[in-house]
């Protein structure tokens, strides 16, 4: 699949926007990365079995997204579409590196956990996808609030999957958070279940995808639901004009 099918995939904002609540509610609801354009799913699925891995990848993932949307938005005039993609690619790849050696030098036991899918964010067709349908389109502000928003949708889905698969999983809750937080994080475990059975089929990556689908369809549902009460509230408002404009006609 070629790089411009993959971000094709990212774009819902072809046009240059400065709607900042409509960027918000994109990334964190209507467009959100993992449960609807569902990219990123590689290292989502591999390496949510705690809270603690998923809130360091998702950390990671959204400094990168911001830093590269910016990034881009700056040499959006400069870059020839030639050689577009690339540029952006190099862009994305220098954060990346940025972010693993920084967790190299003050997160080593976490970055060893998360091993081969910290390198691999460079990949994430979320981040090149943004940078090339948003950020590419934009000024600096809206693009560093988009990559900001898009970042913390796929963050939160990726701490929410990996909470229901420790809780699950272990009966734990932010277990380890010393990894990331370092010693003032050691008392934060909470275990919800004591001398529970280790599910470990919910840890294994099988646990994850219907981990995902729960989440997909929990919010399909509340996106039906709404709709519904949309409709039924602009038929009551269609209702009541008609019934004014009877009244008006009638006297």
């Amino acid at each position: 699949m070629s790089a411009e099918t993959d971000t094709s995939d990212a774009i819902d904002n072809s046009k240059p926007s400065t709607n900042y609540a409509e960027i918000v509610y994109n990334g964190i609801w209507k467009n959100n990365p993992a449960l609807v354009q569902l990219l990123g799913l590689c290292p989502m699925l591999a390496v949510t079995s705690t809270v603690v891995n998923a809130l360091g990848l998702g950390l990671a993932t959204l400094v990168v997204l911001v830093g590269s949307n910016v990034a881009v938005s700056l040499i959006r005039n400069y870059v020839a579409d030639a050689v577009r993609l690339p540029a952006f690619v190099m862009i994305i790849a220098s954060f990346t590196t940025c972010i693993e050696l920084i967790m190299q030098a003050y997160t080593y036991e976490l970055y060893q956990i998360l091993g081969i899918f910290i390198p691999l964010i460079v990949t994430n067709c979320a981040i090149l996808g943004r940078a090339d349908a948003f950020a590419s389109r934009n000024p600096v502000l809206p693009s560093a609030l988009d990559g900001l928003m898009m970042g913390l949708g796929f963050g939160v889905i990726l701490v929410a999957l990996g909470a229901m698969r420790e809780l699950i999983g272990q009966g734990t809750l932010f277990a380890d958070m010393q990894l990331l937080f370092g010693d003032i994080a050691i008392n934060w475990k909470w275990v919800v279940f004591d001398d529970y059975p280790n599910v470990l089929f919910v840890v294994l990556p099988p646990g994850a995808f219907i981990g995902l689908g729960l989440l997909i369809a929990f919010k399909n549902y509340l996106d039906e639901r709404e709709k519904k009460r949309l409709a039924i509230q602009k038929a009551k408002d269609g209702s009541k004009r008609i019934q004014t404009c009877s009244s008006d006609w009638a006297s």
